[in-house]
């Protein structure tokens, strides 16, 4: 199926946060998803470019396997949220520096969060061009080096700012917004419960509007 979503737009600076596909998930799960799928009206997994993930990617990993995607459930074979399957797509981001705020101080447009103490805050890769929703901020929390650290103010369209209180983040560092919760990682379903979107929702325009890219 022919994915409607607008097309990868590149972030601030040309760096654009990373929406990195996993095929050993992808493979770990098909087989997981056919069982799921047996019986009951199966999803469309082509839809919406496969869901984010890229519809020629899942069809060539797939017609590897010997599979056929007609009768496999889609939330099992990418791993969304209650599926209990592992998560195909993750967001990664990178910190461009950061910077001290004071307490009082407000961060992004509008101010909607002001620091209750002196800390630190990062730049962060990774806007509502890109899928993370706007009402992302100030509810959820991304992780950089294993810690989490708390979205806040408003989310730009190409960046965010993460309070990183004490922690040391060096330039470059990755953010993980969403991910495997095995790894650590925040779960999607902390997105879908800030948003009220769904899964599927998320992923198919974070898949396309990030940099998207396939990992072993």
């Amino acid at each position: 199926m022919t994915s409607t979503l607008p097309a990868r737009l590149p972030a601030a600076g040309g760096v654009a946060p990373v929406a990195l596909v996993s095929e050993s998930a992808l493979r770990q799960n098909a087989p997981l998803a056919l069982a799921a799928g047996t019986g009951s009206r199966a999803d469309d997994v082509f839809a919406a470019d496969a869901w984010g993930h890229g519809a020629e990617w899942v069809a060539s990993v797939l017609s590897d396997l010997g599979m056929d995607a007609a009768p496999l459930d889609a939330a099992v074979l990418f791993g969304l949220p209650g599926s209990h399957a592992r998560p195909v797509l993750s967001l990664r981001g990178r910190a461009l520096g950061t910077k001290p705020l004071l307490r009082g101080e407000g961060v992004s447009y509008g101010y909607t969060h002001r620091a209750p103490l002196d800390t630190t805050v990062a730049l962060v890769t990774g806007g509502y061009a890109q899928g993370v929703v706007r009402s992302l901020g100030n509810a959820v929390s991304v992780s950089i080096d294993g810690r989490r650290h708390r979205i806040v103010g408003r989310v730009a369209m190409d960046v965010c700012v993460v309070d990183v209180e004490d922690a040391v983040v060096p330039r470059g560092s990755e953010v993980v917004f969403f991910g495997d919760p095995v790894a650590g990682h925040p779960s999607l379903r902390e997105w879908t419960d800030a948003t009220g979107l769904t899964p599927a929702e998320i992923i198919a325009v974070v898949g396309v509007r990030a940099d998207r890219r396939v990992t072993a």
